[in-house]
């Protein structure tokens, strides 16, 4: 049985940040495990509850009308995107400030920030009055949670509360953009287009390097509990299908291409039901263009991993 509590409200769940606890509050992508920026025993317990590499880095969220000088250094390329995106799904990557700990960074010089859309979120960050640090509040490199009860699946034996502010709108990670490089970098796809980013800059983005600079950039990451198998048609998918169920298994086909912000918001729901059901395989149709259905193809390339 869960020992994770239901926290009544943005007041409580600031003074549980207060107090030191980590707890999960919602956001417009996926649920974030939170705790204050400057406790690094609590950033060692949102590493220990997630399984997480202590030097996979961490994503400072913030609130409108914070000042985070002490906390990152934002060249002209970063403030330009922030002006225009926050709040909202995109991260930006840039020169860590004097009050940014080792234990965010992995000991790296730079910071990741980003100021969220969602009310609670915010309202949360601002009560506190520091930026928090928020990764996917569930076990390391597995499916992201995306409502209240995903997070009580995965972690609710290891956590201290959770702040139910319903399903996420969007349903899959930000968009993470490299402004310590010239020019830019796209590092993790997300609801905010390459295309978007390069219009606002005036500037199209560099290729990137391959290295691990930000969340998500792993090979094989947001693995349901089962065989994940990809395929370009729906018809594909039927034709697999068929095959594996020849041999007994029990196969769950994920398909909104039809509607891409439906099948970002429904993408981790369907990958955990499925898994849930009892599923062996699932199959999941990929989508075609660019932006949220780019950040679809890349969630489920590396699912399948």
């Amino acid at each position: 049985m869960s020992t994770c509590r239901l926290l009544h409200g943005v007041a409580e769940a600031a003074q549980s940040l207060t107090d030191r606890k980590i707890i999960a509050i919602p956001t417009e992508t996926v649920y974030g495990l939170a705790c204050r920026a400057d406790d690094d025993d609590a950033m060692r317990k949102v590493f220990a509850a997630k399984a997480r590499p202590s030097d996979h880095p961490l994503i400072l969220h913030v609130a409108p009308e914070m000042n985070i000088e002490g906390w990152a250094l934002f060249s002209d390329s970063a403030l330009t995107l922030a002006n225009e995106f926050w709040p909202g799904p995109l991260t930006i990557l840039v020169a860590r400030g004097a009050l940014t700990s080792d234990v965010v960074t992995g000991g790296r010089d730079t910071v990741a920030v980003r100021m969220p859309s969602h009310v609670l979120a915010q309202e949360v960050i601002r009560t506190i009055g520091i930026p928090v640090v928020a990764p996917s509040a569930n076990s390391f490199g597995h499916v992201s949670p995306t409502c209240a009860q995903h997070v009580i699946d995965d972690l609710g034996n290891v956590i201290d509360g959770v702040l139910d502010g319903g399903p996420c709108d969007i349903g899959v990670e930000s968009t993470i953009v490299d402004c310590t490089t010239s020019p830019p970098q796209v590092l993790r796809v997300g609801a905010v287009s390459r295309a978007d980013i390069e219009r606002v800059l005036n500037t199209p983005m560099a290729e990137v390097d391959g290295k691990v600079r930000a969340p998500g950039m792993l090979a094989s990451h947001y693995s349901p509990n089962c065989s994940m198998h990809l395929a370009t048609s729906r018809v594909e998918a039927e034709t697999l299908a068929v095959s594996l169920r020849k041999n007994h298994r029990n196969v769950a086909i994920i398909d909104h291409v039809d509607n891409i912000t439906e099948y970002a918001r429904c993408l981790y729901s369907d990958m955990r039901s499925a898994a849930a059901a009892g599923a062996d395989d699932i199959i999941a149709v990929l989508p075609t263009g660019e932006g949220l259905a780019e950040a679809i193809r890349d969630r489920l390339s590396r699912a399948a991993a």
